[in-house]
């Protein structure tokens, strides 16, 4: 498959997961801030937006130097299996969606960006954990590295990094409402964040420093015709569904 297109999907995922991570983060920034008048709270959301940025730009240079590790790949992957399993045990065995917690919101405003700058820290470390992982199975470019990272990787990892802030900012609630209309999107975001975390998985059990699998086996037709088979699969079988869903729901209404 063009390395084009591999690092398109990637991206798109990425994408879609930090709108599926905004749309909660989003629900918590605003009970936070709901206290204060709507110019500050207008505010309170630019400082610690700015500095969520700031944290994730950081971070990713400073794990950009640690990825090469086996034992990293390794989190990343159980990582990646963790969100997805985590979000499916919720969804159809606890039978509930994820609600954001209440976070009680302190009486200035300086205390107030503080908070948001907490919650943010909070997120940043779920967003660049994923898309880390996420660009860990990417194969590698021509592009000049960052720490240890392909540069290409690195700018995947930033690009999704950046849209998660803005849509954590902008457009959340539209984000949300898409969901609302097509559920069956989320769940399948979900599921291809797992199945990127087998892959992961793959990569580093083939990893030279541990050496399960043959370090040239993630290369390999077979094991790429069986990932992009269940792939594909995942997503014409979630958007067929959503579709139906959507007319269903114009039906009932």
């Amino acid at each position: 498959m063009p390395i084009l297109l591999e690092y398109g999907w990637v991206l798109l995922v990425l994408i879609a997961l930090e709108g599926i991570l905004a749309a909660d983060n989003a629900v918590v920034l605003a009970m936070v801030v709901r206290h204060l008048p709507e110019k500050q709270q207008k505010k309170a959301l630019f400082y610690g937006l700015a500095g969520a940025f700031l944290f994730r730009f950081g971070s990713l240079f400073f794990i950009s130097f640690l990825v090469d590790v086996w034992q990293i790949q390794a989190i990343g992957a159980v990582y990646l299996l963790y969100l997805s399993l985590h979000y499916l045990f919720r969804k159809f065995i606890k039978g509930k969606a994820k609600s954001a917690k209440a976070i009680k919101p302190p009486a200035g405003f300086w205390r107030t960006v503080l908070k948001v700058e907490l919650a943010d820290f909070a997120f940043a470390v779920d967003s660049i954990l994923a898309a880390v992982a996420l660009a860990l199975t990417l194969p590698s470019t021509s592009w000049p590295n960052v720490g240890q990272l392909d540069g290409a990787q690195f700018a995947v990892v930033l690009t999704g990094g950046i849209i998660g802030i803005i849509i954590m900012r902008f457009a959340a609630g539209k984000f949300v409402k898409l969901l609302e209309k097509r559920r069956s999107l989320e769940t399948a975001a979900y599921l291809i964040v797992g199945w990127v975390g087998v892959k992961l998985g793959v990569l580093t059990l083939a990893h030279p420093g541990l050496g399960v699998l043959p370090e040239h086996f993630p290369e390999s037709t077979a094991w790429k015709t069986v990932f992009w088979t269940v792939f594909v699969t995942i997503v014409v079988i979630a958007w067929i569904k959503s579709s139906r869903d959507l007319k269903r729901a114009a039906a009932a209404s």
